[in-house]
């Protein structure tokens, strides 16, 4: 969301005592400031819901100018997961530990109380009062940042994960869908599916349809397949030591902040399979942009952004590296390109294009030759007469130089806020810029469990 938001003020108050809401979570900027997920305000005194600066979920009560607060011991700081999370109050309950009650992927946290802990017995707060309701925002600085699903709001009772999850009997994950059937929403509850062009809309049949502020990206990704992003936990150390990217649109997009280079990785890696991504270079002040795969095993143990036997990359100027050699691979890319990539782990090939074979009349082949149709391209393995290991491959992508910046679609639809293309894969999954190569798949889970 960053800077967007939903809000709706209620025409009259439901239960302030007593409520649940449940929301899937796809966490993108970690440890930076609070993170609203939902609040209700009056004036200048809040009832939130919201991550912290150190990762942590956590309750916020503010009556009259005094503080109610209860923060998770678990902190929460994996961008390539889909978390479940449950805040069910009642008030009315005579045992405080009871009267907040937070669950993680259906099970229950615990909580370290911060200043006066749990709301009092009985007390009514803002969240379901007739004021502004806010979902990812508290309408000033403290935006979401990331992807939520599935978030509902039922008024009037404290519920258990079973009314809105489930564990899967082959997985053992837990899943949306729950086993037990919500009777009624209650006067301002609400169910928001999230995944249509009207994010805001309210399924429960109470018709507490939410109002966009600003445009929400609508991605495909969704609790029940999960997408690769980039990862910002996940960088490869350099001469200049373990450096992070300024990343924004939900990890999508990565920027340099100064004349060195910047990596990252995938949040998914495969063994097996045909996958396929694209990257479009948004700014290039200079020749600094790299991207390919990593397959090594000393991804922390080295102290250069060399990385030897480790990685297949492509140079903005054209060449392509691996293990100390380089050769011209198509003509060199710049703002405005979009560079595809195919990766054949399954026999281990990596076919690259640039703007759909604009450019470079189709995919460009090992041989140097940029004529060739994709069935008779011939990897850059092939090229540089290597064969990749077995490792887990990963996407790999650098940016170099003070502003540069690159942008990935994995199949969600977008390069940042500007959607894509409507190109799906052979299992229907994704939208792409061009046309997704025969046999080839977007990289999601029902695609590596389907394909992977």
């Amino acid at each position: 969301m960053a800077s967007t938001y939903l809000t709706r003020t209620p025409g009259s108050a439901g239960n302030r005592k007593t409520w649940t809401w449940s929301g899937w979570i796809k966490r993108a900027l970690l440890s930076s400031g609070n993170q609203v997920l939902f609040e209700g305000i009056s004036g200048s005194f809040p009832e939130k819901l919201q991550f912290t600066s150190s990762d942590r979920l956590e309750y916020d009560h503010d009556i009259a100018g005094t503080d109610y607060t209860i923060y998770s011991s678990a902190q929460y700081r994996d961008p390539g997961a889909w978390y479940h999370v449950i805040f069910a109050k009642d008030t009315t309950q005579t045992t405080e530990t009871n009267r907040i009650k937070v669950y993680v992927n259906g099970e229950q946290i615990a909580m370290t109380e911060e200043s006066l802990g749990y709301p009092p017995e009985d007390y009514e707060g803002q969240i379901n009062n007739s004021v502004p309701q806010y979902l990812g925002s508290n309408a000033s600085s403290e935006y979401f940042n990331g992807s939520m699903a599935n978030v509902e709001m039922v008024d009037g009772q404290q519920l258990t994960p079973a009314y809105f999850g489930s564990t899967d009997s082959n997985t053992g994950i837990w899943k949306p869908g729950g086993s037990s059937t919500i009777s009624d929403y209650g006067t301002n509850g609400f169910k928001l599916a999230m995944d249509t062009t009207s994010p805001g809309a309210d399924t429960s049949g109470k018709g507490n349809t939410f109002t966009p502020s600003g445009t929400p990206t609508l991605l495909q990704g969704s609790p029940s397949n999960n997408w690769c992003t980039l990862n910002p936990v996940d960088v490869l150390k350099t001469s200049n030591g373990i450096l992070v990217p300024t990343f924004s649109n939900g990890n999508t997009t990565m920027e340099s902040s100064s004349n060195v280079s910047y990596q990252t990785f995938g949040t998914f890696g495969v063994q097996t399979g045909k996958f396929y991504w694209e990257t479009k270079i948004i700014v290039a002040n200079s020749t600094g942009h790299r991207l390919g795969v990593f397959f090594g095993n000393s991804k922390y143990s080295t102290s250069s952004y060399y990385y030897g036997a480790n990685a297949f990359y492509i140079h903005q100027n054209g060449q392509i590296y691996y293990n100390g050699s380089s050769t011209t691979y198509m003509s060199s890319y710049t703002a405005g390109d979009i560079i595809s990539v195919a990766l054949d782990r399954t026999n281990g090939q990596i076919y690259l294009s640039k703007n759909g074979g604009a450019s470079d009349s189709t995919w460009a082949d090992g041989n140097g030759n940029n004529n060739q149709t994709f069935a008779n391209a011939v990897s850059i393995s092939t090229k540089l007469s290597v064969t990749m290991p077995s490792d887990i491959t990963q996407p790999f992508f650098d940016v170099y130089g003070t502003g540069n910046k690159m942008s990935v679609n994995f199949g969600e639809g977008f390069f940042g806020t500007t959607a894509a293309g409507t190109n799906a894969d052979g299992n229907g999954q994704g939208l792409f810029a061009y046309a997704v190569p025969s046999g080839y798949y977007a990289l999601n889970t029902k695609n590596l469990e389907a394909y992977g």
